[in-house]
């Protein structure tokens, strides 16, 4: 598989809502996934392997079902860089959005791949208004 296809099936099993222990098998041992400051995360956060696994179980509460429309892609060497439309059915309220209503962000992925996985990922989420 090329990068992009590795990071587009890392993408596929979020959706899936595979268990972490599935996702696992896309990160390097020493992965960082820093996700710049937003609405969400308002002084941002830097993630490994744990954090990501709680991070990943924390959502499971929040969101029942989420979806990752691909508007851009562009594959250099070991580097990824995405634009998506991310949509996240809420399992719980949120703001004005009741259970089953949906929380919209526009994404700036960034991967940096390392013997086809992810050694890096760089979110810059703007999320729509709620």
């Amino acid at each position: 598989m090329t990068n992009l296809e590795i990071v587009k099936s890392y993408l596929r099993a979020i959706e899936d809502n595979a268990p972490f222990d599935e996702l696992r098998r896309f990160f390097t041992d020493d992965v960082v996934q820093r996700e710049f400051p937003n609405q969400l995360v308002p002084n941002g956060a830097t993630r490994g392997l744990a954090e990501l696994a709680e991070a990943a179980a924390r959502g499971k509460k929040v969101i029942s079902a989420q979806r990752y429309d691909v508007k851009n892609a562009i594959a250099d060497g070991d580097r990824v860089a995405l634009e998506i439309i991310w949509t996240g059915t809420l399992a719980i309220p949120f703001g004005k959005i009741p259970v089953g209503g949906d929380l919209v962000a526009h994404f700036g992925v960034f991967f940096e791949l390392r013997d086809g996985k992810i050694a890096s990922q760089h979110n810059y989420d703007c999320f729509d208004p709620w």
